[in-house]
């Protein structure tokens, strides 16, 4: 293998997987939200202020997408590397938060925006794997945390200042675009998705068996060790994908392997079939131009066109349908993960049991963020339009706020899984409709732009509604509050926002259900004839 081996799409892909694994710093809030808010005597308004610039930092990738337009990969990461350490090493503070946060921007951009370049027919199962580890990664790093600082959030803080810029800066030269697919893509992005799973599962015993008992040192350090080992595994799914495209090249018995070299973004978006059987409208408003629905999915167009920009996306009706439904649903989805030490604590969870939480919650936002991936792309192949599942998704997520704002025994456990899976499932699927309606081309500018939706909703319901109604009936010169109703009226009150998002995800569906079937009908002939 040697060289040849570090320029497949398959090392790429692994690659990628090792850098969204540890750039989800801004989903382990929780750890240390407790210990800022009293070592800052801030109220719960001054936290989740904290916190939403946190999350706009986290979701404001415009310049990242930008960048990733203009350049190719590396370059646009490059700039995430540098953003980490700065913004870690002046924490606490708003200014901070947000630095420190921009940087999983640009690497979420560079390895998501790549994923989908490299293999579009499979668009919503490699969003899903790339989310999904970036999901996982809050998990992953509080398992680093538990082993090697526990009850030291400050030695954490320097992990997570560190950790990201070294692995980016070490692997991001390997993620690259290469133009060409192959007939057996699916299985081994199969075998990525079966790691992710396992990891999964394996993080979830992890975590719950670490609620049961206490582990020791020693303990600590082998179950780490084998999360590490689990970690390192997507190279094999690499290695035999790469093995078995050297013996179809040799036997040449398939005309579509992959290319040794990597293609430039801007040339490898704008591919073509060599023989559009004809366009249509994209949905939207007129005047969007024509494009044509290709084997990959993405709208392609014709030669006197490109695909569609941010601001020709800005002024279809689509885009604010999206913006608005990820508002509802992001936006409330994250307010809850940004305040869930202090629902738990108000409802009389233990300091391990809030931990807890927090570090289940990356194991259900990694099951919404790949399961949405990957179920809506089999779907999609048999007929269904995406958008569907985002409907499917925000009316469960207004049962799981209602959940959370009952307040009887257990129901956080209960609210954080249907919270944490719906909230994730608009990570993937988001992105995934974003690169089917406007195209790949400048996918990244305007996935991101619409990821802004996620830190304005955070803002409206951790600060004016959350912070808000809970400092109304808090009490003590802590400004703590005990008891239901704490959080009552404010998840009563997200709940109909969901509800909102989901009839707003619905009219989205019923404007796009003609286009989606022409797009699935290309795929379906393509596969036919690979």
């Amino acid at each position: 293998m040697g060289k040849s081996f570090l320029k497949t799409k398959w090392i790429a892909t692994a690659a990628s997987i090792w850098i969204q694994c540890t750039s989800g710093a801004t989903y382990t809030f929780g750890i240390y939200s407790s210990i800022l808010k009293s070592s800052q005597s801030y109220d719960q308004s001054t936290l989740d202020t904290v916190s939403v610039f946190k999350d706009i930092g986290a979701n404001a990738g415009i310049l990242s997408g930008l960048l990733y337009s203009s350049v190719t990969t590396t370059p646009a990461a490059a700039p995430g590397a540098f953003l980490v350490a700065p913004g870690w090493s002046t924490w606490p503070g708003p200014s901070s938060a947000f630095l420190a946060a921009h940087a999983q921007t640009f690497f979420n951009t560079a390895n998501v925006v790549s994923g989908v370049e490299n293999f579009q027919p499979f668009g919503g199962t490699i969003v899903g794997i790339m989310k999904g580890f970036l999901g996982l990664s809050g998990a992953v790093l509080i398992q680093l945390y538990n082993t090697l600082s526990e009850g030291d959030p400050a030695t954490f803080i320097l992990i997570l200042s560190v950790l990201p810029t070294l692995v980016s800066l070490t692997l991001m030269p390997l993620v690259q675009i290469y133009g060409t697919s192959s007939v057996h893509e699916k299985k081994h992005l199969n075998g990525f998705s079966s790691i992710a799973v396992v990891i999964a599962a394996y993080l979830m015993v992890i975590i719950i068996l670490r609620n049961i008992f206490t582990f020791p040192l020693w303990t600590q350090i082998i179950t780490f060790g084998i999360l590490v080992l689990l970690l390192a595994s997507p190279v094999g799914v690499a290695i035999k994908a790469h093995r078995e495209s050297e013996r179809l090249l040799q036997a040449e018995t398939s005309p579509l392997m992959d290319d040794p070299e990597p293609i430039p973004p801007t040339k490898c978006s704008r591919l073509q079939d060599p023989a559009p059987e004809g366009y249509h409208e994209i949905p939207g408003e007129p005047g969007q131009g024509k494009a044509v629905a290709s084997s990959s999915g993405s709208n392609l167009v014709d030669d006197d066109e490109q695909d569609i920009n941010l601001l020709r996306a800005m002024l279809s009706l689509d885009f604010w349908l999206l913006f608005i439904a990820m508002i509802c649903g992001m936006g409330s989805g994250l307010a809850t993960i940004n305040n869930i030490s202090q629902i738990g604590e108000s409802l009389g969870y233990t300091s391990t049991e809030r931990s807890s939480l927090v570090s289940l919650w990356s194991i259900w936002n990694f099951l919404g963020r790949f399961g949405a991936g990957y179920v809506s792309d089999i779907f999609l192949h048999k007929g269904w339009a995406r958008p569907l599942f985002m409907v499917i998704t925000l009316a469960t997520l207004t049962f799981g706020h209602l959940i959370v704002a009952s307040g009887f025994t257990g129901n956080l456990y209960i609210g954080s899984i249907v919270v944490g899976i719906c909230y994730g499932s608009q990570w993937s699927l988001m992105p995934t409709i974003t690169s089917e309606i406007f195209g790949v081309r400048h996918m990244g500018t305007i996935f991101n732009t619409i990821a802004i939706a996620s830190p304005v909703g955070s803002y409206i319901f951790s600060v004016r509604v959350i912070g808000h109604f809970y400092d109304k009936v808090a009490t003590g010169e802590d400004n703590s509050c005990y008891g239901s109703q704490c959080f009552m009226l404010s998840f009563f009150i997200m709940a109909s926002v969901a509800f909102l998002g989901f009839l707003v995800a619905f009219a989205l569906f019923l404007r796009t259900r003609r286009f989606y079937r022409q797009v699935v009908l290309k795929r379906l002939r393509h596969s036919s004839t690979s």
